[in-house]
């Protein structure tokens, strides 16, 4: 796989270079990126001269817990301690990530410098900073990658989290369309997705489809493809994108819409972010909101093996008569305790209705011995226009949002409780597996339930319905299928996610030693796991965002067919390479760190 789109690469290079944007800037291919102590290292005069550009806006990074060398109980650790109990800080420091590593991978290392970008002005200096330099460059918003992406030590990060103006506008045309006005929100490229939740939703009365976690940041959402909890109704972010402001590696920045650049706006929706250039706006599409928002909780524990089995083989029913449709998202999770943990979403339903699409399976538990509810069955249902109102949870529902407590926080800024426990995670593994909905017809249901049993045994399972887009409205298919996400999340009801780790261990953190065996033992049970949902799903596309970091065929899982077209995107746009991204478009021709050029 890896030569045949590195053959391809070096077969369209001379095209790429004989474009008119690239003639005046393009120079000879190099073999490594310069790292400090190298004869190539900026000098402090050019570093200086970077700050001028940038308005001051310059910061040399340190490690997060650097301070804590001199002791944990110092002013500088204990600061960087609480920072991880608050999303919201993590997300504001350059230095930190939300993900402290993932064993045998990687572990979080700040850049060297970072530009705390407020201008477009800012991107362009740096880029055009990194490539006279031959720097790795990095990108970073929200900072949640999952695969490392968010910082690389050695390199210089262009950090966007100051970039995070939104505007909504009720009547947006896109650059040189001339279409019709649509509602849109157009949001600066550091924005989190709480940001747009509240300017859309809670303020304007509407909806835009983005990420479920509250401080994931806007445009890396929509690069990777974006789902959210009601992508069954809404589609993926990546398909509501109307238009972006991107720097590419020439240092120009360029309006990319289905009229401008159109071959790098789709790369753009759904192709990875960082690959292709830098985004520092975009807008996104609105829609009306349903009249409700609202969700299904409980747990269910079966007395033994074989009523677990039977309560599986009956969920895969239930879910294909009753909640495979537009109305319903969110997961189910299946674990090796032979308990079952519901956590679904619903959309344009009252109580009343969400309860009755959920009397079959009630009564069949009631009817058997075996089934016992471990948390009780409960239907919650709110206004559409405050799921994300921190003031109407707070007076309503205390305890369900977690709200930044520094002082001076934007009073919106809240994040769902459960998602807190994910600061500063470290990953021992990872899969995902869009499944097919072949899965679900009567033929295939037993196989695909004693898979999801044979799965349970060695780990517990995710199965999430709102990150595959089957069952969702033709329109909103349609919509996806012209992005460059995986044609694979098309036919997909369902990812299957199966992960576990430990953390936070940040190198240099007290107490954050890893223990490398356990780790190790627990990434082995959840390779198995997936294993064996594979044996009923074999070839399963994975979605880049939450996917494992060892994945061979990458290329096709993240991408499928799209990969040449992307491949010759990159090549048109960033012939040199100057935007790497580990197991992104383009990144067969280097090495892991991004540094060295591999022969060709």
């Amino acid at each position: 796989m890896k030569r045949r789109f590195l053959l391809k690469a070096a077969t369209a290079l001379p095209f790429a270079l004989a474009h008119p944007a690239n003639l005046a800037w393009a120079a000879p291919a190099r073999r490594a990126r310069v790292r400090p102590g190298d004869p190539g290292w900026p000098s402090a005069a050019a570093w200086d001269k970077l700050k001028t550009d940038v308005g001051g806006r310059l910061v040399k990074l340190d490690a997060p817990f650097a301070g804590c060398a001199a002791g944990a109980d110092t002013p500088a650790c204990a600061t960087a301690l609480a920072r991880l109990k608050n999303g919201f800080d993590v997300g504001d420091q350059p230095n930190f990530t939300h993900t402290s590593g993932w064993l045998d991978a990687w572990s979080s290392q700040p850049s060297a410098y970072a530009v705390a970008a407020r201008t477009t002005a800012d991107v362009v200096a740096a880029v055009d900073f990194a490539r006279a330099h031959d720097l790795r460059l990095v990108v970073k918003g929200g900072g949640h990658s999952y695969q490392g992406t968010s910082d690389a030590p050695d390199s210089l990060l262009v950090w966007t989290r100051h970039m995070n103006d939104v505007r909504v506008d009720p009547a947006f045309v896109a650059h040189n369309c001339g279409a019709a006005p649509q509602p849109a929100v157009t949001l600066g490229a550091g924005a989190m997705w709480i940001d747009a939740y509240d300017a859309v939703t809670t303020r304007a009365g509407r909806y835009v489809q983005g990420g479920g976690c509250t401080t994931v940041g806007v445009a890396g959402l929509v690069q990777s493809g974006g789902f959210g909890s009601f992508s069954k109704r809404y589609g993926t972010a990546a398909a509501g994108l109307l238009e972006a402001e991107v720097v590419t590696a020439d240092g120009q920045v360029r309006i990319a819409n289905a009229c401008t650049n159109p071959d790098l706006f789709w790369a753009l929706k759904g192709g990875g972010g960082g690959s292709v250039g830098i985004v520092t706006r975009l807008t996104l599409r609105t829609r009306d909101l349903p009249a409700t928002f609202g969700g299904v909780f409980c747990k269910i524990r079966a007395a033994g093996d074989n009523a677990f089995r039977a309560l599986l083989g009956k969920l895969v029913d239930f879910y294909a008569k009753n909640l495979f449709n537009p109305h319903w998202g969110e997961q189910i999770s299946l674990h090796g305790d032979n308990t079952v943990d519901v956590s679904m979403v619903f959309q344009d339903l009252d109580e009343a209705g969400a309860a009755r699409t959920w009397a079959p399976l009630l009564a069949w538990l009631d009817a058997a011995p075996d089934y016992t509810f471990e948390r009780p069955f409960k239907v919650l249902a709110l206004p559409a226009r405050h799921l994300w109102d921190a003031a109407f949870f707070r007076e309503h529902a205390p305890g369900f949002m977690v709200a930044d407590p520094r002082p001076g926080a934007p009073a919106h800024h809240v994040i769902w409780k459960g998602d807190t426990e994910q600061e500063g995670w470290f990953i021992h593994g990872y899969k995902s597996a869009w499944l097919p909905a072949t899965l679900l017809d009567a033929s295939r249901q037993a196989s695909f339930a004693d898979a999801l049993f044979r799965a349970s045994r060695h780990w517990s399972v995710g199965l999430h319905f709102n990150k595959g887009l089957a069952g969702a409205p033709a329109a909103e298919i349609d919509a996806a299928r012209d992005t460059a996400t995986n044609p694979a999340v098309l036919d997909a009801f369902a990812l299957a996610i199966i992960a576990g780790g430990d953390g936070p261990h940040f190198p240099g953190m007290p107490g954050g030693a890893v223990d490398a065996p356990r780790g190790r033992a627990r990434a082995q049970a959840i390779g198995r796991a997936m294993d064996a949902l594979l044996a009923v799903a074999p070839g399963a596309g994975s979605y880049v965002s939450e996917s494992d970091y060892f994945l061979d065929d990458w290329q096709t899982a993240f991408w499928g067919a799209n990969y040449p077209r992307l491949a010759r995107i990159k090549e048109k746009y960033d012939p040199q390479g100057l935007f790497f991204v580990r197991h992104g478009v383009g990144s067969e021709g280097w090495s892991d760190d991004g540094f060295t050029q591999l022969a060709t």
